[in-house]
């Protein structure tokens, strides 16, 4: 294992994106990976050169969540104050800035591919934005018609916060395996992971789990999803239904879970331990 220095001086990174390779282009790595900061910067760096492309600033406060459109050619960027913006990396220039979930850290940014015109709006992808205060909003875009459609908008109920508990993030995810579905996690009435479909605009399934979930992650290849839990513990759950499988190894909360693009890994991550687990059932 080899590594090199992608550094921005005297701050901090908070999060950052590969970005996604071109259709079609079989077993072809990409060389730019997008980073977010706490100074509110966002930059664009290449790997094969190792230096930095772009620096951008389109938000204030700290950055929180990013992500790259499904083809590459957008950047969007979640702060902890919530707002949400849409940056292009070959300009620099942001686009547009969302501030439908002000007021609460964006959690998670996520793009997809799926069926848009099954919803009736016009798109080229839809990507949802999820914020600490359990909403998740879901948009229909169409980046070169300068396009952006809310589609659905989420709020989950919730007991009242519980005074000096550090709460677990809210999760999202798109469902490779369940088109127009996805999948949520976070502090609600129940320790359960939801099942929410876009088209009925409804919770279709529940899943119980045995705490509050600190990390989430959906199999590109197989019905399971990884979730993580503060008390170490890593369960692996099949979907619709199914026994999971539950594994220690970690010495601290798992805060991350990542499928490989094949399905057939999973990297974890807590405090001071990165694992990789190989994925050998069917």
């Amino acid at each position: 294992v080899s590594s090199v220095s992608l550094l921005a001086p005297l701050q901090s990174c908070q999060c950052l994106a590969w970005k996604p390779c071109a259709v079609g282009v079989w077993g072809a790595e990409s060389q730019h990976v997008v980073a977010g900061y706490s100074d509110g910067t966002i930059r664009v760096f290449s790997v094969s050169r190792t230096e930095m492309e772009l620096k951008m600033q389109p938000h204030s406060a700290a950055l929180t969540a990013i992500a790259y459109s499904t083809d590459g050619e957008m950047v969007l960027s979640g702060d902890k104050d919530g707002l949400v913006a849409v940056s292009s990396p070959r300009t620099g220039m942001t686009l547009h800035i969302l501030a439908d979930h002000k007021g609460s850290p964006i959690t998670v940014l996520q793009c997809t591919r799926k069926q848009y015109h099954d919803f009736g709006v016009e798109g080229s992808e839809l990507w949802l934005a999820t914020s600490l205060d359990r909403r998740v909003s879901v948009w229909a875009s169409n980046w070169l018609r300068d396009r952006c459609e809310l589609l659905d908008w989420l709020s989950f109920p919730a007991p009242a916060d519980p005074e000096g508990l550090d709460l677990p993030p809210s999760l999202a995810a798109f469902c490779p395996w369940e088109h127009g579905a996805l999948v949520y996690v976070g502090f609600g009435m129940q320790k359960e992971a939801l099942f929410y479909s876009l088209r009925k605009k409804q919770v279709v399934r529940k899943v119980s789990l045995p705490a509050f979930a600190t990390s989430l992650s959906l199999s590109p290849a197989t019905p399971f999803m990884a979730i993580g839990f503060g008390d170490r513990l890593l369960r692996l759950q099949p979907c619709p239904a199914g026994d999971p499988q539950d594994y220690t190894g970690h010495d601290d909360a798992v805060h991350l879970c990542r499928f490989a693009p094949s399905g057939r890994r999973l990297l974890t991550a807590s405090h001071s331990a990165v694992l990789v687990w190989e994925l050998t059932g069917g």
